[in-house]
């Protein structure tokens, strides 16, 4: 009988904070602007003999703020540590981490799961809660950038000892997906913290992997493989399935999994060796003789738990509850800080249901910001006349489709809708004598089309008001000039 397997997935999200300095220097830790490589360097980030770290407040700070946002049991007596390895990006030959004792652990994450473990070939199937558990959040400092030529490698220096936040979950997850709604939710805590940026595109935020596989009902722990370097939900995703896939087939085959590190070849959509698993021995892990401990008071601790804001589960638990949206909707509208707080300003201001403005901003205000590239932060449309152009078509002032016109208007060069729909002379017909005529008129000019319909081609139906709203430049109500085309259609049936 064959055996099917399930993946057993851990994860580390390593994520740059937003400080102004360095982890433990005063150089500026936005290397991205540096006007050339090698520039916001100091003795202390560079590694020469003689050089002192100072630990970065606002970075404890933040990396605190995580570890409560992630359910952490925060340690009031947490310690730093060299972890020694020898790379061209690490001008100590060290790099400053936290091990034995890290500011926080012991926290979990609420994600979603397929109840089936992910076989090979199979669906998703039904879906339930799963508990993930945070094993720690530690801080350390980022490594320099690398630039490979074609035989030999250039260092900027500008990123070393940019503060580095390492959230690391025991390995609780069993599907792919489990993995993606863990990052995604934990990608959306730090946007909401206002922590890191989130922009995987340069390299903010990296995920790694640890996969292994196991017969299904086993509780054994297996041989495990370490993914590295993943900037993307796609990357993780490819990378981790095509990992268990590769595994599985070592086991059916007869063979043993060897624990390595490997990186993820995007074009080629497989996993690469790059050398053996390290163990924490490896490491040679030892207390950072130059950094005193941290000791943070309870008093500490609470003010920086009362900076926490309203996280996305709760806003999204809120909305359905408050506002009545669909889970799917409210998911989307706090997806990002940004989105629900303007979907929030804008129901405040408006007289329409909530799925209203959920629709309009899930449709228009979507697609004109993906079309023109902009960030909702961008947006030069206020909640004040985005929530009076809603008003307008909801109570039926101006059709869907001149609304359409007037919000691209509004988008480009602002004004008031009421003054757009005056000058553009948008106004919704609702004459029922008028919408009557043109209906009339249409039926008359189109015989073949009717008896086509009749011989039960409906879609035509559609045809018919869609050539009344071409005669009145879209002003005319859809709604009305459909009752009256379906009754104009009804009396001609022979």
């Amino acid at each position: 009988m064959k055996l099917t397997y399930e993946p057993v997935i851990g994860l580390e999200i390593h994520g740059e904070l937003l400080t102004n300095s360095k982890m433990f220097c005063s150089c500026s830790a936005d290397y991205a602007s540096a006007p050339e490589p090698n520039v916001n360097i100091c003795p202390v980030c560079t590694g020469l003999p003689g050089a002192l770290p100072v630990a970065n407040k606002k970075a404890t700070e933040l990396a605190a703020l995580v570890g409560l946002a992630l359910n952490c049991s925060i340690n009031k007596h947490n310690t730093f540590a060299r972890k020694n390895y020898f790379y061209p990006d690490l001008p100590k030959g060290y790099q400053i981490s936290q091990y034995e004792l890290p500011i926080a652990e012991r926290g979990w994450m609420d994600v979603t799961s397929p109840l089936t473990p992910l076989l090979l070939g199979e669906g998703l199937g039904a879906r339930e809660q799963l508990r993930v558990r945070v094993r720690r959040v530690h801080i350390e400092e980022d490594t320099a950038k690398l630039s490979h030529e074609k035989n030999y490698a250039l260092v900027d220096f500008n990123r070393a000892g940019v503060p580095l936040l390492e959230i690391v979950s025991e390995p609780d997850m069993r599907t792919v997906e489990a993995a993606l709604d863990y990052t995604t939710k934990i990608r959306a805590i730090l946007r909401y913290l206002g922590v890191n940026s989130g922009d995987m595109e340069k390299g903010v935020l990296r995920f790694e992997a640890n996969v292994s596989v196991r017969p299904v009902g086993s509780e054994e722990l297996r041989t495990r493989t370490e993914i590295k370097n993943l900037n993307s939900f796609r990357a993780l995703t490819r990378a981790a399935q095509y990992e268990i896939e590769r595994q599985i087939k070592i086991y059916e085959a007869g063979g043993e999994v060897i624990q390595e590190t490997l990186g993820w070849d995007d074009a080629r959509g497989v996993t690469t060796s790059q050398r053996s698993k390290e163990d924490a021995h490896d490491y040679r892990y030892f207390p950072e003789p130059d950094l005193p401990p941290l000791k943070l008071s309870d008093a500490w601790i609470d003010s920086i738990r009362k900076r926490l804001p309203e996280l996305p589960e709760a806003k999204t638990s809120r909305f359905i509850s408050d506002f009545g949206l669909t889970p799917s909707e409210a998911r989307f509208l706090t997806s990002e800080l940004s989105l629900a707080n303007y979907f929030e300003a804008v129901l405040s201001k408006s007289k329409s249901s909530a799925k209203a403005v959920h629709s309009w901003i899930a449709g228009e205000l979507m697609r004109t910001l993906n079309e023109s590239n902009l960030s909702i932060d961008e947006l030069t449309l206020s909640p004040e006349s985005f929530a009076k152009l809603i008003d307008m078509t909801t109570n039926k002032i101006i059709s869907g489709n001149s609304a359409k016109v007037v919000f691209n208007e509004m988008v480009k060069a602002g004004g008031d809708p009421e003054q757009i729909v005056k000058e553009k002379n948008l106004a919704q017909v609702s004459d029922e004598n008028l919408i009557q005529e043109i209906v009339t008129k249409i039926l008359d000019d189109n015989p073949s089309e009717i008896e086509k319909y009749h011989a039960g081609k409906e879609t035509l139906l559609q045809w018919f008001v869609g050539q009344a709203a071409r005669a009145t430049k879209g002003k005319a109500d859809p709604a009305l000039t459909k009752e009256l085309m379906l009754k104009g259609l009804e009396e001609r049936r022979k």
